[in-house]
Parts: C-alpha cells; sequence; structure tokens
C-alpha cells in the first residue's frame, strides 16, 4: 500500500502540552495568579514523543515524523546527516508553536529523555538511496532525496513515483552525500532513446557502453555484489568529468568525486554517507586500500571505538557500488582484479570537445530523461533475470552481475557478457604481469622444457627449477620454498584462468609432500 504524506499543522499543535491560560482570582481579581507552566524540557520531551517514533539502526537511535514523509533523523547530532537532528527539529517545532527559542539546557535535557526511551525500541534497518522492498523480493525502491520523501518503485512490471508506505516501509536514511535526484521522465523514444542521449554525453567505446549501463542497473539492486568500474584512458579524455556522471545518474548531478583515503579509518565513514564510493585520479593502490575495495564490494563491517569511550563501539556496515579513475593502477591483487570491471574511454577529437558550462548543462537538461530511460530498462532486465538465470551455464567470481548482464543482452540484444568476460581475462593477464612467481610460471609452460604430461615434486624443488635462471636474484622474489607456496596460493584463481594448474598430490617422497603442475592451454 502507498500514500501520500502531508503534514496536519492542527493535530500536530493539538499533540503538544499547551501552556496553561492565565485566569484572574477571585481574591485579587485586577491581580490574576500566574499558574507554574510547564517546565521547557518537559514541553519539549512531549513534542518529541507525540511527533516522532523511534527506532534503531546499528545501535543508533532515529526518530521519524508521524506526520512527515518516512525519512529517519538522528537524535544525536553529527557531522554526515543531510537530514539534521532532532534536536534541530524540535528546536524549530518549539520555536513555530511558541514564537521563542528553548534554552539549550531544556534541549539537552529533553533529548537525553527521548534517548532513554529509544533505547526500549527494535533494531530497524534504514536504507540509503536503494532499498528492497519488505513484501515482494523482485521490487526496489530509489530515494529521490526529495524533502517530501517521493521515491521511485522499480518492479518487474515497470515502475512509478509514489511514497513508501510509513508503516511498512522502506524508511530513508540520509546523508549530505545524498542529492536530490530529478522526477525521471520516460522518453518519447523509449529507453533507446534516453540511453543514446546518455552515450552522446560520455565518451564510451562501444564495447563498454553496455557495461556502464550494466554497472548503473546493478547499482539499483540492493544488496548484490558489484563489480568495481574503472574508469581509464589516456590524458584528455574526460575520466572525472565522465566518473561524476556516471555516478550522477543515480547520486545527483555533479556528484562529487574524492580522492583516495590515507587510512581505513578515513575510508569507512565516507563509504557508509553515500551510496557509490567514487574515488578519482588514482595512481597506484596501496594493499590495504586494494583488501578494502573488496570487502566494500561483498559487504563489510566497520568497527571502531565510541567516541570519548572506552567500552563501546561504533559499527558501520555497508555494501556498496565502487567507481575508480585514472590512467594505470599499476599491479593488482588477484582477489581485485577479480572484482574489477575497465570501462575504457576513448580520446575526445577537438571538433566535439564543449566548455564545461555547455557540456552540464546537457548533462542536466537529459539527466530525467536518462534516470527514465534506465528504469524502463531495469523493469524489463528485472523481468527476464529468472529465465536468464536459468539459462546462463557458466558463471565468474561476481555470478550476479554476470546473471544480470546475461538478462541485460537478452533484452538489448547486446554482448555485454562477453565483453566483461573478455575484460576479466584482460586483467588476468594484467595480473600475471605483475606477479613474479605467476610470471614465471607462465613463462615456464609455455616452453619446450615444460613436459608434455606435467610436471611433479617438491614445493624446494620447484622453487630451484623457477629460479635457476637468476630470477631468484631479483628483488620480490620468494626465498624459500613456503613463502613460494603462498605466493602460488594468491594467483591460483589467475593461473587456473590460463590453464595452469598447481596443486597437491596425494603422493610424496623422501623430501616432502608432492605436488603437481599441468598446463591446458584455455580454448
Amino acid at each position: 500500500m502507498t500514500h501520500a504524506l502531508t503534514f496536519n499543522p492542527a493535530a500536530a499543535a493539538r499533540s503538544v502540552v499547551p501552556f496553561p491560560r492565565q485566569e484572574a482570582s477571585a481574591e485579587h481579581p485586577r491581580a490574576p495568579k500566574q499558574e507554574r507552566q510547564p517546565p521547557q524540557a518537559e514541553v519539549l520531551r512531549v513534542l518529541g514523543q507525540n511527533r516522532f517514533r523511534y527506532l534503531h539502526h546499528n545501535g543508533a537511535p532515529y526518530a521519524v515524523s508521524y506526520d512527515g514523509p518516512p525519512i529517519a533523523v538522528p537524535l544525536r547530532a553529527t557531522a554526515h546527516t543531510g537530514t539534521g537532528s532532532l534536536r534541530q527539529h524540535l528546536t524549530h517545532a518549539y520555536v513555530t508553536q511558541y514564537n521563542r527559542t528553548p534554552s539549550q539546557t531544556a534541549l539537552a535535557d529533553a533529548l537525553a529523555a527521548l534517548d532513554a526511551l529509544a533505547m526500549h525500541v527494535p533494531e530497524t534497518e534504514l536504507h540509503l538511496r536503494v532499498a528492497p522492498d519488505p513484501d515482494d523480493s523482485a521490487v526496489s525502491w530509489l530515494d529521490l532525496g526529495r524533502a517530501d520523501g517521493e521515491s521511485v518503485r522499480l518492479a518487474p512490471d515497470g515502475w512509478a513515483l509514489t511514497y513508501p508506505d510509513p508503516e511498512i516501509g522502506p524508511i530513508w536514511r540520509r546523508s549530505k552525500l545524498v542529492r536530490p535526484l530529478p522526477r525521471p521522465d520516460r522518453a518519447a523514444g523509449g529507453w533507446r532513446a534516453g540511453l543514446e542521449e546518455f552515450a552522446a554525453l560520455l565518451p564510451f567505446t562501444p564495447e563498454t557502453l553496455p557495461l556502464a549501463v550494466g554497472w548503473l542497473l546493478a547499482a539499483l539492486r540492493p544488496g548484490m555484489p558489484r563489480p568495481i568500474a574503472y574508469l581509464t584512458g589516456e590524458q584528455g579524455t574526460g575520466k572525472s568529468t565522465s566518473g561524476q556522471m556516471l555516478a550522477g545518474v543515480i547520486e545527483g548531478a555533479r556528484a562529487p568525486l574524492r580522492q583516495a583515503p590515507e587510512t581505513l579509518r578515513d575510508l569507512g565513514p565516507t563509504t557508509a554517507a553515500g551510496w557509490v564510493l567514487a574515488l578519482d585520479n588514482l595512481s597506484g593502490l596501496p594493499g590495504w586500500l586494494s583488501d578494502a575495495l573488496c570487502r566494500v564490494v561483498t559487504g563489510d563491517a566497520q568497527v571502531t571505538r565510541a567516541l570519548y569511550t572506552d567500552d563501546d563501539v561504533n559499527v558501520l556496515t555497508y555494501q556498496r557500488p565502487v567507481l575508480l579513475t585514472g590512467i594505470d593502477l599499476g599491479a593488482l591483487r588477484n582477489d581485485l582484479a577479480e572484482r574489477m570491471m575497465p570501462l575504457e574511454l576513448q580520446p575526445i577529437p577537438r571538433h566535439k570537445r564543449r566548455t564545461a558550462g555547455a557540456l552540464w548543462t546537457t548533462y542536466e537538461e537529459a539527466h530525467p530523461r536518462i534516470l527514465g530511460a534506465l528504469l524502463d530498462l531495469a523493469a524489463a532486465v528485472w523481468a527476464d533475470l529468472p529465465h536468464a538465470a536459468a539459462d546462463l551455464t557458466e558463471r565468474p567470481r561476481l555470478a550476479d552481475f554476470a546473471e544480470l548482464l546475461h538478462a541485460l543482452d537478452r533484452v538489448t540484444g547486446w554482448h555485454s557478457l562477453a565483453a566483461f568476460n573478455g575484460a576479466q581475462d584482460a586483467l588476468n593477464d594484467a595480473v600475471l604481469d605483475g606477479h613474479p612467481v605467476a610470471g614465471a610460471l607462465r613463462d615456464w609452460t609455455a616452453s619446450p622444457a615444460f613436459p608434455a604430461g606435467g610436471w611433479q615434486g617438491t614445493m624446494a624443488e620447484l622453487h630451484r627449477l623457477l629460479g635457476s635462471d637468476g630470477r631468484s636474484l631479483a628483488d620480490g622474489w620468494p626465498k624459500t620454498p613456503a613463502v613460494l607456496s603462498a605466493r602460488i596460493r594468491q594467483v591460483a584463481p589467475a593461473l587456473r584462468a590460463r590453464g595452469i594448474h598447481v596443486a597437491r598430490t596425494s603422493g610424496s617422497n623422501k623430501n616432502g609432500k608432492v605436488w603437481g603442475v599441468t598446463f591446458t592451454p584455455p580454448s
């Protein structure tokens, strides 16, 4: 059930504790006796109880207006919220009702009482930008970031602008990174016309445009692992602007790209506060950031010490679409490479270059139609997903995304899944090129010296064999057989993708356990 939400000032006025009217005393008709007025803190507490209901999310208390849209506001002021705190809402209500400002002491006392009462309310999931429908797993919601709470309900049979039921949900959580989206418009020529406008604005190659559309569709599905969109190209291909526009389709025009954080502690709050994690102009990825991005894709929880306490913690949970821009990320770890999707941008000819102002004006004018086209296409893909999942025989590591691309291809006639698999193969090669042990195994298995039926021996023997041509003197080469074994496990999936299998056998000899190396050229 969905319905519009309205605010009733008369009902809200009746819900507060009124100040008693002053009446004349019989003993002193000309000097009326002043009745004691309720303390400001008590007025604010009752105001807060009557106008808001309370819930917990990740252990923190939130309030939701009875007479407003299903948007949660925190009881405790934070630097990241885009909806203000309950303190601000109560101050506004008090000033509106009584035409004077409450004292800060009264506000603090009232909020402390409401915070204590909120301790006993149930834990409730709050959603940022995208949410599942509580009753239908095939349906999802998109928060347009509007003050009135109007949202998009996206189902296999189409999409509609409506308001979530305040009793059923979803309930939205807002931050300063949640920007308003335009009300989507159905393009006259259908989803193809809208996406043609999108393609004219961003310099994607014909092979990568379907992948960019697939990434946007995946960003509309809650709880789904999505590949990291990596916008790359030579200098002058508009990577930063294209990243802003790509993320901005579902994050709001001119969505900010951020610089890479310096520590894991910095990454958590900014990731949790926005929907798309977009990092700009990367020239390399330290190991901790590579591992962290893998967790952001599949879902992560960051636990930190609560402010001013020694025995409590804050928990941030998130699973986000990730977008990176850069010319060269350097050597990639295998687990990150399996979660990445390069989106190549082509050089922009001089006669097609536009000023930034003209480009953004065109984008913002087309944004409602682009978003409407994406939603039209999403509804068709959602309807085909069960059939596509049953039809797909092979899946990469991001199996959910592969099923979505397969459904996208069935709806559009594109070849996005083949392009994604090809990009994964190229990334596997990049991993092997940047890994000395993987490179040594690849060179050896492709050489005439590799036995036709495969090789067997101990890890110590393999260590001597691979290092016999001088590699053992190079920086980064494993110094012991145990380290060699660990390095092989790091890149085992990339090796298998190229037909190289290194595994323990069931046998052993006087020198230790036996390993086998086989090579089957990929078809």
